[in-house]
């Protein structure tokens, strides 16, 4: 039990045998989703008891940040984006434990601690769990992902042993685990199965992009090459790594990075339908009462067109998390995941993509694209080829105003309005160079138009636009 204290504006306590009954709202992982509904139901004053149970820390902490505590450019507690004190103001407890078992029928959490939580309303907001394919060795001492604080702690404590690491996978975790090594001499091979770094996702002249700024930062890239297994020392330590290919490649630390899946192992066979994840309606709702998922473990059972059921990124987490809490506090509002945003960085090269951006056009599509003669910058503009309306775009290098991009998508901008008034989502127009004239360049060797330049950029023209 967390006693909150005095300075509790909402005068709770969590005494399970307070004298008050009111609602018990109990969360099951403080990840950006869980927390992000618990301080909006606080916001929309929701007077209920609310809980967060998470045996990996016991405060909130940005994810996507974890890598810049290696790198040292940020401590610990620079993670922590709320102040502590702010939990017991907002009577929100926090319970630094792990649930072993749910009985859905008496609405009872058994924790590892030996305790028993009673919920009347459960928000399952669990995350991902790195993806592991059976792999020979996979248990060795000197193998792990790259998702939590105590992988952080296990990596850090072995790193001043590493000679050589191998990390296997193409994606945004492996790149973080690259930098990180990169960043204390350690030298690194990065194994990935496609032909280029991430093609999967990027389309294929941003992959080679990508795929030589690795190789220019001393990243040893092993394009087109899978993991077999890895082999270990007498010391139950991996000392080696075999790919598929028939190569052996001494390391003594693998990082498997080969994506993520929901963390629900323990919830399959029971009563709560799932399937790759816990599946929810359009109100995060799962088929019992009073039960809810949000975040990278939830599953829509039927997303919007043209989205992902399954969408393990920050921006989808909070606003699953918000989006449940307003439901909670009595008003019906469907999840809406809003235009699509990613971003993340590729050691110096920043990367955004808004909407639909696909590593093969899709039918009926066409893009502009102008890429930088030193090949760290890029711009693609995606857009129906018929209506002329931008479905997405991708960046590379450079940085664009969000609320810009996403009035353009969600209005349907033409094509050559967004290229015409491209300044305008110039996120410093002041300090950075003009790309304007050579994407407008591409336009016209590709299309015979010759477009005008109109706006400038400058901050009250975009606030203008904004409003308009």
């Amino acid at each position: 039990m967390v006693d909150i204290g005095p300075g509790n504006r909402y005068g709770l306590s969590f005494q399970h045998n307070a004298v008050c009954r009111m609602t018990r709202t109990v969360i099951i992982g403080n990840g950006v989703a869980g927390i992000s509904c618990a301080r909006r139901l606080r916001q929309l004053d929701v007077e209920e008891s609310i809980a967060v149970i998470s045996s990996e820390s016991e405060y909130f902490f940005s994810r996507t940040a974890l890598m810049y505590v290696y790198l040292g450019h940020l401590r610990w507690q620079d993670l922590e984006p709320y102040e502590r004190k702010s939990w017991h103001q907002l009577g929100i407890e926090r319970v630094l434990a792990r649930v072993t078992q749910i009985d859905f029928r008496a609405r009872n959490l058994q924790l590892d601690t030996g305790q028993t939580m009673g919920y009347d309303r459960l928000i399952l907001a669990t995350g991902s769990i790195p993806n592991r394919f059976g792999w020979p060795g996979e248990d060795l001492q000197g193998v792990c992902g790259f998702y939590s604080k105590q992988d952080l702690e296990y990596i850090e404590g072995l790193s001043p042993g590493i000679r050589r690491a191998v990390i296997v996978g193409g994606g945004l975790i492996g790149i973080e685990l690259a930098e990180m090594f990169h960043s204390r001499n350690i030298p690194v091979t990065l194994l990935v199965r496609e032909p280029e770094y991430w093609n999967s996702v990027l389309p294929v002249e941003e992959a080679r992009m990508i795929s030589a700024h690795l190789r220019k930062k001393g990243i040893d890239l092993r394009l087109g090459m899978q993991l077999r297994e890895m082999e270990g020392d007498v010391d139950g330590r991996v000392c080696a790594v075999l790919t598929t290919e028939g190569e052996r490649i001494e390391c003594n630390f693998t990082g498997l990075t080969a994506g993520v899946r929901p963390n629900i192992d323990w919830l399959i066979g029971g009563p709560l339908e799932t399937d790759r994840g816990i599946l929810v309606d359009p109100f995060l709702q799962t088929n019992l009462p009073g039960v809810f998922a949000i975040g990278d473990c939830a599953q829509l059972r039927n997303p919007v067109e043209g989205r992902k059921p399954i969408e393990a990124v920050w921006y989808s987490g909070r606003k699953m998390g918000e989006c449940l809490a307003i439901n909670l506090a009595g008003r019906k509002a469907p999840y809406d995941p809003g235009i699509w945003f990613n971003s993340a960085k590729f050691f110096d090269i920043e990367y955004q993509v808004y909407g639909s951006v696909l590593p093969n056009p899709a039918p009926g599509t066409d893009s502009i694209f102008w890429q930088h003669p030193a090949g760290d910058r890029s711009i693609r503009i995606v857009y129906d080829s018929t209506s002329g309306s931008i479905t997405g775009i991708n960046l590379l290098g450079l940085r664009f105003r969000h609320e810009v991009c996403d009035k353009w998508l969600r209005e349907g901008a033409q094509i050559e309005y967004v290229l015409s008034n491209i300044r305008l989502a110039f996120f410093d127009p002041e300090f950075f160079p003009d790309f304007a004239p050579p994407l407008l360049d591409a336009y016209l060797t590709k299309t015979g138009k010759q477009l005008r330049l109109h706006a400038a950029g400058k901050l009250a023209e975009v606030l203008r636009f904004l409003k308009s």
